[in-house]
């Protein structure tokens, strides 16, 4: 079966906010776990430079934290830049009913639900990031400032 086309929420989004973006796309490989890794091999970019995005609970409350597939999300870290006390990452399930995406293609943008929503600041490092474009197999470049000033999103320090 061959993935859905036509533009994603978060291409919507991107493309009505007047922003420049380019949109990649590459065969999803079913079998491969990381889709973060999968997309910077299959684009041919620096991992540092894709970034995922993750869905947690904040003191409870929902809440988005995007950062480079390279490393890992520090759950402190997040809780301190959204001004909370503890966060723990949700069920993949979910992170997939908040959003109205699937796991692999979760995008920061164009979500069912506008949740508070925190960016590594090494993504100000670049001109330009990759985030999901709301499919398994679709990224979206974008530059961070954009991407921060879509989602109404603060940089801070977030992966260790």
């Amino acid at each position: 079966m061959s993935p859905p086309s036509g533009p994603t929420p978060a291409v919507t989004v991107a493309a009505r906010a007047g922003v420049a973006f380019e949109v990649h796309r590459y065969d999803h490989d079913p079998d491969e776990p990381s889709y973060g890794q999968e997309a910077a091999e299959m684009l041919g970019v620096d991992e540092e430079r894709v970034f995922k995005t993750l869905v947690a609970f904040v003191d409870g409350h929902l809440a988005v934290a995007v950062v480079p597939v390279s490393g890992q999300l520090d759950l402190k870290r997040l809780a301190a830049a959204l001004g909370g006390h503890k966060a723990s990452m949700v069920h993949p399930s979910e992170a997939e009913r908040a959003t109205g995406y699937v796991v692999g293609g979760i995008s920061p943008l164009g979500q069912k639900r506008k949740l508070p929503t925190v960016v590594d600041s090494s993504a100000e490092r670049w001109p330009t990031i990759f985030v999901s474009g709301g499919r398994r197999g679709l990224e979206l470049e974008i530059a961070p400032a954009d991407l921060a000033r879509l989602v109404g999103a603060k940089l801070a320090p977030l992966s260790r």
